[in-house]
C-alpha cells in the first residue's frame, strides 16, 4: 500500500468532509429561509455561472494543466526557476481573469440570457432581472476563487494538501452568516446570498497567502514571456473542456431547467448537492492527490508506481463509491426530507428533489471513475484524449436531455447526466487500454465482484429495515436525523463486515 498516497488522500478527504458538511448546513439554511421557487432559481443560476467557470479556470482545467508543469519544473530545475514559472503563469492568469470578470459584470443580462434563456422568455421578468443583478455581485467570485485554486495547486505540489482542502469551509461559513443575519437587513433578502459568495471568495484567497509565504512561493507580478505559459496554454485550452464535462452537463441541465416550471433549477440543485458530498469525499479527494502523485511518477519515469497509483485510486473509489451509490438511491427522499424540508421548503419540493437525486445517484460510480481516470492522461501532458471523450459525452448528454426532459421534466435531465458520465468513464478506460497505459488488474476485478455482493446484502438490509417515508414526514427533526443516521451507520457496518468476511483487508490492498 502507498502510505503517502493514503495519508494525503485521507487528509484531503477529512478536510473535504468538513467542507461538505458545512455545505449541507449552508443548503439547509438556504432551503429553510428561501425555499424552492423563482427567487432561489434566480440566485442558483447567478451562483452556478461563476461556480461552473471556477471548475474550468480554478481547480478544474487550470489545476489539471498547471500541476504537472510545476511538478516537472520542480523535479528538473532549482527553486528559483520554480518561482519564475509561478510568477509568469500567475501574472498571465490574473490578467485573463480580470478581463473576463470586468466584461461579464458589464454585460450581465446578456450572460444570464445565454445561460438561462427561460428566464428571459418568462412572462414575469422578475427572475431575469434578479439573476442579472445578483450575477454582478457573484461573478467576481470567479477571479477570487481561481486565484485561490492557483495557490492551492502550488501547495498541493509541495504536498501541502490540508490547507487547499479546508479553504472551501470559509465560503460556506460566509454564506450561512449572510443567509441568517445579512438577509434581515436587505430589501430583497435573497440578495444576501450573492454578497455571501463575494465575501467568501475574498476570505478564501486571503487565507491561502500565509501558507504560500511559509513555503516561500508567493507569486509576484512578472514581465515578458516564459515557455511554461505556452505549455500551459497548449494543455489548458483543450482541458477547459475535457476535464469538466460533468460540470458542463450540469450547466446544460440548468439551462434547460429554466424553461421548465419554477423550482426545477432548485430541485436539481439540492439533489446535486447531495451527490457532490460522496463525489467530493471520494472522487475529487482521490483525483486531487492522484494528479500530484501521477505527475511526479511520470516526471521521474517510474512506470511501476504510476500504474500502482491508478490501481490504488480505483480500488478505494470502488470500495467507498459502491455503497454510497446504493445509499443515495435508496435513501434519497429520507435524506432530502431530513436535511431540507423545513419552513419554506415543503414536501412537494422534497419529493421532486429526491426523484432527481435517485437519477444522479445512479451515476455516482461513473462520476468517480471519470475523476480518477482523466488525471491519468493529464499527468502525461495528454489533453487531447479527454477532450475527444468529453465531446462525445457532452453531445450525448444534450440529445438525451432533449429526449428525457420532454417525458420526465427535471428528472430526465438528471438521468441524461448520469448516462453521459457512464459514457465518459467507459471511453476514458477504452483509450487508456488502447494506448497501453493502464488496464484493470485481476485483483481489481475480483474486488469489484466482492464489493458487488457486499453492496447487494446492504441493499436488502436497507429495503427491509429502514423506516418508510411517512415516518420522516410525520416526525421531528431529531427523530429524522436519528433514524437516517442509524440506517446509514448500520448499513455501512454491515457492508464492511461483509467485505471482511469475503477476505478484503484495507491494509492488504
Amino acid at each position: 500500500m502507498d502510505k503517502s498516497f493514503l495519508k494525503s488522500s485521507s487528509i484531503v478527504t477529512a478536510m473535504t468532509f468538513l467542507s461538505r458538511i458545512l455545505g449541507l448546513v449552508r443548503d439547509y439554511f438556504i432551503a429553510r429561509y428561501f425555499g424552492a421557487n423563482g427567487f432561489t432559481d434566480a440566485f442558483l443560476v447567478a451562483f452556478r455561472i461563476p461556480n461552473f467557470l471556477r471548475r474550468l479556470f480554478g481547480e478544474g482545467a487550470f489545476s489539471q494543466a498547471f500541476v504537472p508543469i510545476l511538478a516537472e519544473v520542480r523535479a528538473n530545475h532549482d527553486e528559483a526557476e520554480v518561482q519564475n514559472v509561478i510568477n509568469h503563469i500567475g501574472t498571465k492568469f490574473l490578467t485573463v481573469l480580470i478581463i473576463i470578470t470586468v466584461i461579464t459584470v458589464v454585460i450581465a443580462p446578456l450572460v444570464i440570457f445565454m445561460f438561462a434563456w427561460g428566464f428571459y422568455f418568462d412572462a414575469d421578468s422578475t427572475k431575469f432581472d434578479l439573476a442579472s443583478n445578483m450575477l454582478r455581485i457573484t461573478f467576481p467570485y470567479l477571479l477570487l476563487i481561481s486565484l485561490t485554486a492557483f495557490a492551492g495547486s502550488i501547495l498541493n505540489t509541495y504536498d501541502k494538501f490540508a490547507v487547499p482542502a479546508f479553504t472551501p469551509v470559509l465560503l460556506n461559513v460566509s454564506m450561512i452568516l449572510s443567509a441568517v443575519y445579512l438577509s434581515q437587513h436587505l430589501e430583497t433578502p435573497i440578495m444576501a446570498l450573492a454578497w455571501g459568495v463575494l465575501i467568501g471568495g475574498i476570505v478564501q484567497l486571503l487565507f491561502q497567502i500565509p501558507f504560500l509565504i511559509k513555503i516561500k512561493k508567493l507569486p509576484r507580478l512578472a514581465r515578458g514571456d516564459h515557455p511554461s505559459v505556452k505549455t500551459l496554454k497548449k494543455r489548458m485550452l483543450p482541458a477547459l473542456f475535457g476535464v469538466s464535462v460533468s460540470q458542463i452537463n450540469l450547466l446544460i441541465d440548468t439551462m434547460i431547467a429554466t424553461v421548465l416550471v419554477s423550482g426545477s433549477v432548485s430541485w436539481l440543485y439540492y439533489s446535486d448537492r447531495l451527490l457532490e458530498l460522496p463525489l467530493a469525499l471520494i472522487g475529487i479527494a482521490l483525483a486531487t492527490v492522484a494528479l500530484a502523485k501521477l505527475s511526479k511518477h511520470f516526471s521521474n519515469k517510474d512506470e511501476k508506481k504510476f500504474t500502482r497509483t491508478i490501481n490504488y485510486a480505483l480500488k478505494i473509489g470502488l470500495l467507498l463509491g459502491a455503497p454510497a451509490c446504493a445509499g443515495l438511491v435508496l435513501l434519497a427522499e429520507p435524506l432530502i426530507i431530513t436535511l431540507f424540508q423545513y419552513d419554506k421548503f415543503d414536501a412537494f419540493a422534497a419529493h421532486m428533489s429526491a426523484l432527481s437525486l435517485i437519477a444522479y445517484g445512479s451515476g455516482l460510480l461513473a462520476f468517480i471513475v471519470v475523476k480518477i481516470l482523466a488525471p491519468v492522461f493529464l499527468s502525461r501532458g495528454d489533453t487531447r484524449t479527454p477532450v475527444k471523450v468529453g465531446v462525445i459525452a457532452m453531445v450525448s448528454n444534450v440529445f438525451l436531455n432533449i429526449i428525457f426532459a420532454y417525458y420526465f421534466a427535471h428528472v430526465g435531465l438528471a438521468v441524461a447526466t448520469s448516462i453521459s458520465a457512464v459514457i465518459n468513464a467507459s471511453l476514458l478506460y477504452y483509450y487508456l487500454k488502447k494506448q497501453s497505459i493502464y488496464q484493470f488488474s485481476n485483483d481489481l476485478i475480483k474486488l469489484f465482484l466482492k464489493v458487488l455482493l457486499a453492496s447487494f446484502i446492504m441493499v436488502v438490509f436497507i429495503l427491509n429495515f429502514s423506516n418508510d417515508i411517512s415516518f420522516y414526514l410525520e416526525n421531528s427533526v431529531w427523530q429524522r436525523i436519528t433514524s437516517v443516521a442509524i440506517t446509514i451507520i448500520a448499513s455501512a457496518a454491515l457492508y464492511f463486515a461483509c467485505l471482511r468476511l469475503l477476505g478484503i483487508r484495507m491494509k492488504q490492498l
